[in-house]
């Protein structure tokens, strides 16, 4: 099978943008399929048990993905499947008591449920592996008659041996990937064939095809879906790492068997979520975006510590208990996708205190100007830098280091580190301005165009979009106000009498009970921590 792995040949007068492909390992310049629009398929969950955190990181950096795109100029059409039929859930649900239909649809509701609270909003499309059945099947004779497939005893197998290229997204020969071939291995002209459409066995779902009632394998289910509402060749194919081999690998041998093109210009994959303290986490020492040259070696590492269901991750729902999801999708972003990621109470904990300096920020700007960072006009399209000239240059040009930093493979890791530039550049305004005590009208129009500026870049990374509700919401919050005055009070007396010993203990004690007190040009302010 000839193929050519190479985005079409074309551009469009847009921002230049580099993608690392798992299959070149290199990053490429982004050509589309169509002028101005980009397909994107992201293989999204098997709908048996509740979401974890490990589902949640593919949707939220693929979300950002797009959200950068779009604010680029290009129009995007993103799609993730929904596998709700599968091995997995047909044992679960007859755990449970209950059907395969049953359990999927109520799993799918935890996941939409869980991608609304992380703001991961831009998903076009969410088909379901079981309303494209005759899809898949149409797929699978397209392969049996080109050769590629073949039944047996009322299951079909994709022949390995038909595809030249088969290994290319891991460098793996077909000799590294032979295996035992499972219970199937007597039906099987290869123990590598692998399967596209199974035999029902007695009880369980099943649908008529041409080689007897059955249901589809899990890879083929991908592309006939991407095919369907992407087309034969489109543009960005995403994923976790852990489904480089053998998902993503069988995907490409399938797509491109039958239809003699690249299935996907882009193979982006994403690095796991692992426990913090295991072996592989993210250190002291940045990791290098990607990890080794070689795909399969690097996935093997990070799967031997991610965090799963067969780990023991906790049902999504359980962390938001804890944690903002605000501060989940800060942690998600701060790391450069390609990396793994480091995951536990700890790391949330700093996600959530970092989050604190840019909430400081927008209640000072709140303070002086009497706007609401939230109700600002975010710019939603890119635009030159004379149009954020009146932030003044220090804020221009962070701005073009943020998006000089997305455009480089959407390295989120130094896009985020520059919004907290971007919040120390703001503060030292206001103070060198005297702000807090009286704002002249011109520096109030820079500051707000500064924090323009700040709402266009938190938002293509989906943060800070709505304001956070109170967590004060009990009928005695007038009585929590007037103790935290006269606690104030007592601590600038002493203070006043250089008594800092007591000072600070009143600092450390409000600090450990969730208060956080800010010494102001104007006074003493405080908050409740996040």
């Amino acid at each position: 099978m000839a193929t050519k792995d190479g985005p079409a040949p074309h551009s469009l007068a847009l921002p230049k943008i580099e993608i690392y492909s798992t299959l070149t390992r290199r990053k490429q310049p982004m050509e589309t399929v169509r002028p101005g629009h980009v397909g994107m398929y992201l293989c999204g969950p098997t709908v048996y048990k509740p979401s974890h955190i490990g589902h949640m990181v593919g949707p939220v950096i693929f979300d950002t993905v797009k959200r950068h795109l779009v604010y680029s100029g290009w129009t995007v059409t993103w799609v993730v499947n929904i596998t709700d039929v599968d091995d997995k859930i047909i044992a679960e649900s007859t755990l449970c008591g209950t059907t395969m239909e049953k359990l999927a649809a109520e799993m799918t509701r935890d996941y939409l449920d869980n991608l609304a609270a992380l703001s991961v909003t831009t998903i076009d499309q969410m088909p379901k592996a079981t309303e494209h059945i005759g899809g898949i099947i149409t797929f699978i004779e397209g392969l049996i008659a080109k050769g590629c497939a073949y039944a047996s005893d009322g299951d079909v197998y994709f022949d390995v041996t038909r595809d030249a290229d088969y290994g290319k997204l891991t460098n793996r020969t077909l000799d590294a990937m032979q295996g035992e071939g499972g219970a199937t291995a007597e039906r099987k002209r290869s123990t590598a064939d692998f399967a596209l459409w199974k035999k029902a066995k007695a009880g369980e779902p099943a649908w008529e095809s041409p080689w007897g009632p059955g249901r589809p394998g899990w890879h083929i289910e991908c592309s006939a879906m991407s095919r369907e509402l992407l087309g034969e060749h489109f543009d960005i194919h995403g994923g976790g790492l852990d489904l480089v081999f053998p998902h993503h690998e069988n995907e490409i041998a399938q797509s491109e068997s039958l239809h003699d093109k690249p299935m996907a210009s882009y193979w982006m994959h994403n690095g796991l979520m692992q426990a913090s303290g295991a072996a592989g986490k993210v250190g002291g020492r940045p990791r290098a975006a990607g990890g080794t040259s070689d795909t399969a070696a690097d996935a093997v590492a990070q799967a031997a510590t991610k965090i799963s269901k067969s780990t023991g991750a906790e049902p999504f729902k359980n962390l938001l208990d804890r944690h903002r999801a605000e501060a989940i999708r800060f942690l998600l972003l701060s790391t450069h996708y390609r990396s793994p990621i480091a995951f536990g109470e700890e790391p949330l904990g700093e996600s959530a205190r970092a989050m604190e300096a840019f909430e400081r920020l927008f209640a000072r700007f709140q303070r002086v100007s009497g706007k609401i960072f939230y109700t600002l006009q975010a710019r939603d399209r890119r635009a030159g830098d004379a149009a954020v000239a009146s932030a003044g240059p220090d804020v221009a040009a962070l701005r073009g280091k943020f998006l000089e930093a997305m455009d480089d493979d959407f390295n989120t890791a130094i896009a985020m580190a520059t919004l907290f530039d971007c919040v120390r550049v703001a503060n030292k305004f206001i103070d060198t301005q005297g702000m807090e005590k009286q704002a002249a009208a011109a520096d109030l129009a820079t500051l707000l165009a500064m924090m323009e500026v700040f709402r266009e870049l938190t938002s293509i990374l989906g943060l800070f979009l709505v304001e956070p509700k109170s967590k004060a919401s009990t009928g005695d919050d007038s009585l929590v106000a007037n103790l935290m005055d006269l606690v104030i009070e007592i601590r600038a007396r002493a203070r006043g009498a250089k008594d800092f010993a007591t000072a600070d203990l009143v600092r450390t004690k409000l600090t450990a009970a969730g208060i956080v007190i800010e010494d102001r040009a104007d006074g003493t302010g405080w908050s409740r921590k996040s």
